[in-house]
């Protein structure tokens, strides 16, 4: 069994995210979105869609980035 890095849970259907060179052992999705994902520059949420990166900085969508005085930002739909 392996030991999730987030919560400790010892289970036995854990899974690993290979992500920058590294290996993340996660018990759930939860836990791995928790670490994982990426934080909105300007309103902090987690970002579990797609979001938008400008200028190498992430935002949940255009409307935060426009937010911080990024220009020519759009959502795609």
């Amino acid at each position: 069994m392996a030991r999730c890095e987030v919560c400790g849970n010892d289970y036995g259907m854990t899974f690993e995210v290979h992500a920058q060179g590294a290996v993340h052992v996660f018990d759930c999705f939860s836990c791995a979105i928790h670490r994982m994902a990426p934080v909105c520059e300007h309103c902090r949420c987690q970002i579990i869609g797609q979001g938008v990166e400008a200028d190498g900085t992430f935002y949940c969508g255009a409307h935060c980035a426009r937010a911080e005085g990024k220009v020519g930002i759009v959502d795609h739909v």
